[in-house]
């Protein structure tokens, strides 16, 4: 696989991916053309693309899945990651959140934070591996009422 920065050519696909695998919280074309079109500055959108050859995942060169991520001084956010299910447990998202991370890092951030939705045990479990911890809770957060759990991950010695 490998990651690269999103082009607005990207918008059909990250648009999918954005309905496919979040669905009723999935952000809309208009302001995933914009993200892409560069528009906010401190916004960063990511792809993954299969590798050939062909496999299960995709035909080589398919856009799989996305990150995008905020990085603004000390501060990064992971705004959205997400992996077709054809692709998942095939690295993907892993590619996706070191890529954020080191970018956030190049930006200057000393801080990476992220919420995700508190049943979903896959992404909890996923983050905690890689050094997230638990820092605050969002009741209600997203559009069903499901509360977000705020993870947290150093970037820098000491932070």
């Amino acid at each position: 696989m490998s990651v690269r920065a999103a082009t607005p050519d990207d918008l059909d696909a990250v648009a999918a991916l954005e309905e496919e695998c979040l669905g009723a919280d999935a952000w809309s074309r208009g302001l995933v053309e914009a993200g892409l079109a560069g528009d906010v500055p401190t916004v960063v959108y990511l792809v993954a693309e299969a590798d050939g050859p062909d496999g299960p995942d995709g035909p080589a060169g398919d856009v799989v899945g996305h990150a995008v991520a905020s990085i603004v001084a000390d501060i990064a956010e992971l705004q959205r990651i997400a992996v077709t299910p054809a692709a998942r447990r095939g690295g993907h998202a892993s590619a996706l959140l070191d890529e954020v991370v080191g970018r956030s890092r190049a930006g200057g951030a000393e801080r990476l934070l992220l919420e995700v939705r508190e049943d979903n045990a896959g992404a909890l479990a996923f983050y905690a591996a890689r050094g997230f911890v638990e820092v605050d809770r969002r009741r209600r957060y997203y559009r069903d009422g499901a509360t977000a759990v705020v993870l947290r991950r150093g970037l820098r010695k000491g932070c």
